[in-house]
């Protein structure tokens, strides 16, 4: 198979979201300090006011997540972004909001413990060895969105004796 018309793994595909309230949702539930849950409304209130944005409310900001109300300031969009270290774009432009998204999946399949772990085990690998891995990631990804079973690599030949490192 040509490498030709190939494309470098995007990551996981970003969820669609598309109102101002998925959006801020997705926000609460994925960008918070390591080892704890979402930031309450009150603690993004008094960041956004900290940081010399418009004066805000938890209830606004519960209000705009909520889809209660859905025309924000241009002023509390601009605070809410940097916030939560996101583009302004991320709220009014899709392939934006698409790229933050797919960031986003990434961060929250890093917080999985089994993601992690293969992720700092990559770090070792050889750049040969991480292409390996790509292709067989690909292949697995391939293969479940076209609702197939992922192949089996050990059905394919003699496993290879891997080299004890000292």
């Amino acid at each position: 198979m040509s490498d030709e018309g190939e494309s470098q793994p995007q990551g996981p595909p970003p969820p669609r979201v598309r109102s101002l309230s998925e959006k801020l949702d997705l926000l609460f539930r994925e960008i918070h300090p390591s080892g704890r849950g979402e930031f309450s409304y009150r603690e993004v209130a008094e960041g956004i006011e900290k940081a010399g944005g418009p004066s805000t409310s938890h209830t606004y900001l519960w209000q705009l997540r909520t889809g209660k109300r859905t025309n924000p300031t241009m002023q509390h969009l601009e605070a809410i972004a940097g916030f939560f270290r996101v583009p302004l774009a991320y709220f009014v432009d899709d392939a934006t909001a698409d790229q933050v998204n797919r960031e986003l999946s990434l961060l929250a399949a890093l917080r999985d413990a089994k993601i992690s772990s293969v992720a700092l085990r990559l770090a070792e690998l050889s750049p040969e060895g991480v292409d390996a891995i790509t292709r067989m990631v690909d292949e697995i990804s391939a293969a479940e969105s076209a609702g197939e079973t992922p192949p089996d690599r050990r059905s394919r030949g003699p496993e290879v004796p891997r080299q004890d490192r000292a």
